[in-house]
């Protein structure tokens, strides 16, 4: 089973090392790095060409690729796009793995042998449609803060989300041949959108139990708060219905003042 990391890249040179860093130690072998940049002018195309000399040997891929002994690969693209949603549909298409983990960039797998873990987590014989666990949040040294808010339920559906995003979209993983492309009418919660999506054409969804993921505790939804929660009310609503919707939302409102 191959794993396709996708790690989409707008001036990130902040942050990209370490992402680049922790897929390049997992000890699982059959793994893709897909990095999908928008023509960014700071340092982050040279970041991605300095990890190709480190890992190894140069495959002829068109656009950049690398392979070593380890049979892990990075592919990569630098171009102008129409946003973060749009770059992940090119990652999907781009994408030859088994799977599908979207790691933003500061973002990283929770120890080095995270995704070798997830994957004995099930029979490789009888494959989930969906992976899933939970999430830690790091500051921007990826020191430990937390883990995040919303745990990840026991048993999860697509109608879980009704109580918010329940699980992290880096510790949702998805098969490939099941996925989508992102619904570009939203700028800031598609992600919130495919998730539900996908969960309501898998046929199985498996539990990992595992901290999957170190999520940087920043990002686009994070600096776009308001449009992004309103995009997630007009979500919520298309799925779950406007009645449903508002008593959910008020309970939100009821729980975080009780807390």
């Amino acid at each position: 089973m191959k794993l396709s990391v996708i790690t989409v890249t707008f001036n990130a040179e902040k942050t990209l090392e370490r992402t680049l860093k922790s897929v390049k130690e997992q000890t699982y072998p059959a793994l893709e790095h897909l990095i999908v940049d928008g023509a960014s002018v700071d340092g982050t195309v040279g970041l991605i060409r300095h990890s190709e000399k480190e890992t190894g040997k140069l495959e002829d891929s068109g656009t950049g690729g690398l392979g070593g002994d380890s049979g892990k690969v990075l592919r990569w693209i630098s171009e102008p796009d129409r946003g973060l949603y749009d770059a992940m549909n090119k990652a999907i298409l781009m994408a030859t793995g088994d799977y599908l983990c979207f790691l933003n960039a500061g973002d990283t797998f929770f120890t080095p042998d995270t995704v070798e873990r997830m994957m004995q987590t099930f029979n490789p014989a009888n494959l989930p449609d969906i992976l899933y666990g939970e999430t830690a949040i790091v500051d921007d040294r990826g020191t430990f803060l937390h883990m995040r808010r919303l745990k990840a339920p026991e048993k999860l559906s697509w109608k879980s989300f009704k109580q918010g995003m329940v699980v992290c979209h880096q510790a949702f993983i998805v098969k490939r041949e099941l996925a989508e492309p992102y619904d570009l009418s939203y700028r800031f919660s598609s992600d919130f959108d495919w998730c539900i999506r996908m969960m309501k054409k898998a046929a199985s969804i498996h539990n990992t139990r595992l901290i999957l993921i170190n999520y940087l505790n920043e990002g686009m939804t994070t600096a776009n708060r308001n449009s992004s929660l309103k995009e997630r009310y007009r979500i919520m609503t298309k799925y779950y219905g406007h009645i449903s919707t508002v008593f959910h939302h008020i309970w939100f409102v009821i729980r975080k003042i009780v807390k």
